[in-house]
């Protein structure tokens, strides 16, 4: 199935569904977790997104994260396992249409991916220049390709590469 590419303008709902269901993703995680986090463009108020909620959870252990993966599934979540990140543990979730409408990232707390995902989405919303350009790269891979997902997250690398590193400047000064 071919997935198309939207990016859309905030929705200021999107706070209010990470927070109802990082709630159940915790119950469901267990004593495992440590903190559940929103990430991602949709959690930066300034910026056009993906109407996609990314949760990043904080966990003890990763490796208790595998024996939830039933409750994860009763929450509606596939589970993808590292999914192409060492020491990860990805879920995904859709909506009866078909629609992705939840990516979670499970790391452990000490994982430098967790500090790398909170500095980037801390650093672009105090720096709204930054997020603009974002915003309207965005769009503009959006439009380049509408039904790519793999063209639109291959145009934003150097992007995201350039932001990791000033914010993690940021982040250390």
């Amino acid at each position: 199935m071919t997935r198309r590419v939207e990016v859309v303008p905030h929705n200021p709902n999107w706070r209010s569904a990470f927070e109802n269901e990082s709630k159940q993703v915790a119950v469901a995680l267990a004593d495992n977790v440590v903190a559940v986090h929103h990430i991602g463009s949709t959690s930066i108020p300034t910026i056009y997104a993906k109407p996609i909620i990314d949760m990043l959870v904080k966990v003890r252990e990763i490796a208790k994260v595998d024996e939830q993966n039933l409750a994860m599934q009763a929450l509606g979540y596939e589970a993808k396992g590292e999914y192409g990140i060492s020491g990860r543990r990805y879920f995904r979730k859709e909506n009866e249409a078909g629609m992705r409408t939840h990516h979670i990232h499970v790391f452990e707390v000490h994982s430098a991916q967790v500090e790398r995902h909170l500095a980037f989405r801390d650093y672009m919303r105090v720096h709204p220049e930054d997020a603009q350009k974002y915003s309207q790269l965005k769009q503009k891979l959006a439009k380049q390709y509408p039904n790519d997902v793999d063209g639109y997250v291959n145009g934003k690398d150097e992007f995201i590469k350039d932001i990791d590193k000033k914010a993690a400047e940021w982040r250390n000064s």
